[in-house]
């Protein structure tokens, strides 16, 4: 163990009015692991054996010396004020109590007096804490919590901190898997670690800033039951399956599949298990098939999900849920884009190559077409484009698609407006774009000129009620 940790410091006493600007909060390294561990079990009141589940340690140091260190695990299984606060339903709470982090120890090491130092740690270690968090464990944490003993503390440093109250614990407590009163009640406070902390963690589906992987759309923000919602564009889909056998509804298996993949799930196995992991409220809200004799709404399996799939026109289902997208994600920019899946293969051996429109802010595709080859992207536009209503929108490509055709194509054709990527494959245009001076479309240039204009005849009923004049 490193010496200058442990040993008392006679200059200590010349850090009471230390700068805390100079305080720095850090996760250990691996060597320094057992250092933290000996202090905190020799000075922590509670002692320390280790933290539980995903955790993480951090020490607080000034001008090279530690001054505190605080340690955080898995929230706490059951709590009631937190709980309640949040307004989660214990299915959620099981889920998402991942995305709330506990700080079990804090322990301002002997001999270090610094004003406000533990406020000034709690608040730093605060900031960083979901950011290393999800590098570590692949997912963010958006609340903080603790337990402070009345006897003991006031909790003092958490208020100042930004912490706030919501009540106390029944004085119990969990070892090995078993609860026990211990009949010392502990004040919960807890921290939000991102702005919207409780709706997030209390929302009905799963909120992109909770996953790993990118999700395409909130489905929180988007109608699932409501006129003009999802399942009502599903059930214009035919439905091609024999009576007989049938166990789930049609809509309500491409409605789990849909709002799964936009989920970010990649794969029948990932839709499946994303199913699978819905609470009943949202099973009913998926039109799911309600079990009578397990009294609860069972979702459709991997088997069933797959099969589905497979058996209906699949560009009909894209089309319905591209149109549903659009309409309720709305956005003023579509952008026109080729990918080429990687790992995938068509009938004739090469990979499949997909040229889509998308939406600008969400990324979510509301049509695409698989073309034989990139260069066949110029032809897919038209067939591409047809079905959407782009009346107002602007539409975004790269150089390929800087084409005649295609302008006139979205001006005079969709009431669309366009912007292009010109490169040297238009080399005259290019040229053209170039030689352009600020003179030529600056609507400020226009403006100078217009008052110019004015001031010269202001009774030329021509520059009466000018527009963009000032």
């Amino acid at each position: 163990m490193d010496n200058k940790l442990l040993a008392k410091d006679e200059a200590l006493e010349g850090l009471i009015e230390a700068d805390l600007g100079e305080l720095a909060v850090r996760p250990i390294q691996a060597y320094e692991e057992g250092a933290w561990n000996c202090l905190m079990a020799a000075h922590h009141y509670l002692g320390f054996q280790q933290l539980v589940g995903e955790s993480l340690k951090y020490v607080a140091e000034l001008e090279g010396r530690w001054m505190a260190l605080l340690g955080w695990c898995t929230a706490a299984f059951k709590c009631g004020p937190r709980d309640k606060w949040i307004g989660w339903v214990p299915e959620q709470q099981w889920q998402r109590l991942k995305f709330v982090a506990n700080n079990q120890r804090f322990l301002i090491l002997p001999d270090v007096r610094v004003k406000n130092l533990a406020s000034k740690a709690l608040a730093l270690n605060a900031k960083r804490l979901s950011g290393d968090w999800e590098g570590i464990y692949g997912h963010p944490v958006v609340l903080a919590e603790t337990f402070v003993d009345q006897t003991r503390f006031a909790g003092t440093c958490y208020l100042a901190a930004g912490w706030s109250a919501l009540g106390l614990t029944r004085g119990f407590g969990r070892n090995g898997g078993r609860y026990f009163h211990h009949g010392n009640p502990k004040t919960v406070l807890v921290k939000h670690l991102h702005p919207g902390a409780t709706a997030l963690l209390s929302a009905a589906f799963l909120p992109p800033e909770l996953m790993a992987k990118e999700a395409a759309v909130d489905l929180n923000q988007v109608a699932i039951q409501e006129k003009g919602g999802l399942l009502a564009a599903l059930a214009k889909l035919k439905d091609p399956r024999k009576r007989r056998g049938i166990r789930h509804s049609q809509i309500s298996i491409l409605a789990v599949a849909v709002c799964a993949c936009l989920s970010g799930a990649r794969s029948y196995a990932a839709i499946g298990e994303w199913a699978a992991a819905l609470p009943q409220d949202l099973l009913r809200r998926l039109g799911c098939k309600w079990h009578e004799d397990k009294r609860r709404y069972i979702p459709p399996s991997e088997p069933t999900l797959r099969r589905t799939l497979q058996s209906v026109d699949a560009d009909e289902l894209d089309r319905l849920t591209g149109d549903w997208l659009s309409s309720q994600c709305g956005g003023d920019a579509v952008a026109m884009d080729g990918k080429t899946l990687r790992g995938s293969r068509g009938a004739d051996g090469r990979p499949v190559h997909l040229f889509a429109a998308l939406l600008h802010k969400e990324g979510a595709v509301i049509a695409q077409r698989a073309v034989d080859q990139k260069s066949n992207e110029i032809t897919a536009v038209r067939p591409l484009l047809e079905p959407l209503d782009l009346r107002g929108k602007v539409v975004t490509a790269d150089a390929m698609h800087a084409q005649k055709e295609h302008a006139r194509f979205l001006v005079e054709e969709k009431g669309a407006d366009y912007v292009f990527t010109v490169k040297g494959n238009q080399g005259n245009l290019l040229r053209d774009i170039q030689d352009l001076g600020p003179e030529d479309f600056s609507p400020h240039i226009h403006r100078e000129e217009q008052r110019a204009r004015a001031d010269r005849n202001p009774q030329d009923p021509k520059q009466r009620g000018t527009v963009g004049l000032p």
